[in-house]
């Protein structure tokens, strides 16, 4: 292969760009992609996902936590410029106090002792600060009432998270909490537990969905299954309540 002009006098510096160890420049990946055959449309969305600085690469202190599918789900998270996503029975990593995520760790047969779950936990903080304070997406969470009642942790610590909850749904800014109540009935994601679907911007209409899972989930690319669950999202919202009633229901639990 004849690696671009800019690329080929370094061959450290590819073999760390291939390892996800630094980033790399929009005009260098179009470059390389141009080498490999990629063009059209999956050569404009690897385009937007290049990480000149590596920022996108928080993850990389949390490698002993953080496996497989779901790392790979992270990576493309912190890339996207909006968010939207779906919980049945518990809170949204992006909105889950420390102790919370603690909790959750314990459930996780693969984090063997305190201090790993601990470093997990962490993981969930760092993740907060990757997308919502540095890439400064736009979420969009709607949470089942079922999560809201799912005790994770101790009754102290469950009700920091119901209060941390109520405080973002009042904010309504750039994060916004929807709760699914129990009365909304039969809805199109019934069957699933968690579902994300995201947008990279200058992409146009093209995104990712993720379905989650215990060993990572999996993620789907096709124009129709977006439009599938895409449309599955909106008919969740339209049947969630709104921001400021979900803060009221949520302040109501936590005792405010």
């Amino acid at each position: 292969m004849t690696w671009p002009a800019s690329l080929s006098a370094d061959a450290s510096k590819i073999s760390r760009i291939e390892t996800g160890q630094r980033g790399i420049r929009g005009k260098e990946l179009r470059e390389l992609l141009g080498e490999y055959g990629i063009e059209g449309e999956q050569l404009g969305i690897l385009a937007q996902l290049a990480d000149p600085r590596g920022a996108f690469g928080w993850h990389r202190e949390y490698d002993d936590v953080l496996h497989g599918a779901w790392k790979d789900y992270l990576i493309l998270e912190t890339a996207a410029s909006k968010i939207y996503s779906y919980e049945a029975q518990r809170v949204p990593g992006l909105l889950q106090t420390r102790a919370y995520a603690r909790a959750m760790a314990e459930t996780d047969p693969a984090l063997g002792d305190g201090a790993t779950r601990d470093r997990a936990a962490g993981a969930v903080m760092a993740r907060q600060h990757a997308v919502l304070e540095e890439k400064r997406a736009e979420a969009r969470l709607i949470v089942g009432e079922a999560a809201l009642h799912q005790q994770v942790g101790s009754p102290a610590a469950m009700n920091e998270q119901l209060r941390r909850m109520a405080r973002v749904a009042a904010d309504s800014g750039r994060v916004t909490v929807h709760i699914l109540p129990f009365e909304a009935g039969a809805h199109a994601a019934a069957g699933d537990g968690a579902l994300s679907v995201f947008q990279v911007a200058g992409t146009g209409g093209l995104g990712i969905v993720h379905l989650g899972g215990i060993a990572g989930g999996v993620c789907l690319e096709g124009r129709a299954d977006l439009a599938s669950y895409a449309e599955a999202f909106d008919q969740l919202r339209a049947h969630a309540l709104s921001p400021a009633q979900s803060a009221l229901l949520l302040r109501g639990l936590a005792g405010l």
